[in-house]
């Protein structure tokens, strides 16, 4: 399998050099291949979100590498990086974040037309999406018109709109009780399945991570 996601020596020190200076990431590294869904497992506090932000190009390391689909994100400029964060890069958070002003079909086009999109071929591809996590005949509903996990899953088609090739997800199915998450969880699985895409979802959901391909562990700021 291609790698999409290599984090080779991550480091990431707050106030360096500074009395309070916090090392939250000591040499971390972790490969995720096209295809591969790797659960990521932490305490919290322990730098998982941060470990995501640097994995998912929002937020840059004190030291070490960041590869997307072989390229070296260090190498290239703010512009750059963004064009390829938007392109290639998909977000979950344990909060949905939808728009509530729009749609849910409306929530999965922006994303597309911000991308050059026409607004047809974005509509087809939302409906798509909709139709997949069993929510098309809920296009047409507001946000607060939907139940938690149909909100959860309207936020991972918005997170695929673009057809990326890495899913970040910060405790998907945390803010969801057990059987809606496992609902949801089993979506977003057929969606990562269906698509091929690499994924890295932090859990603390011991269960749900074991039914991923592999785990690892963040631990004093490495991956174990």
């Amino acid at each position: 399998m291609s790698e999409v996601l290599g984090l080779d020596g991550i480091e990431k020190t707050y106030n360096a050099g500074k009395p309070n200076e916090i090392k939250v990431l000591r040499g971390a590294g972790l490969t995720v291949a096209a295809g591969e869904v790797v659960a990521l497992v932490a305490p919290s506090g322990s730098g998982k979100s941060t470990l995501l932000h640097i994995a998912g190009l929002l937020d840059t390391p004190t030291a070490g590498t960041v590869r997307l689909l072989g390229e070296d994100m260090g190498s290239l400029g703010d512009g750059r990086r963004t064009e390829a964060r938007r392109a290639q890069v998909g977000f979950v958070y344990q909060f949905h974040h939808l728009l509530p002003e729009f749609t849910a079909l409306e929530n999965i086009v922006l994303p597309q037309l911000a991308n050059a999109v026409e607004r047809g071929a974005a509509e087809a591809r939302a409906m798509d999406l909709l139709a997949s996590v069993g929510l098309d005949n809920r296009a047409s509903h507001r946000p607060a018109e939907l139940s938690g996990g149909e909100q959860q899953r309207v936020a991972f088609c918005r997170a695929l709109a673009n057809g990326p090739a890495l899913l970040l997800a910060d405790e998907p199915t945390g803010n969801l009780d057990p059987g809606t998450s496992d609902t949801v969880f089993q979506a977003l699985m057929a969606l990562v399945r269906e698509t091929g895409l690499a994924a890295l979802i932090a859990t603390h959901n011991l269960d749900l991570a074991a039914r991923m391909d592999r785990t690892v562990r963040l631990d004093n700021g490495l991956l174990v």
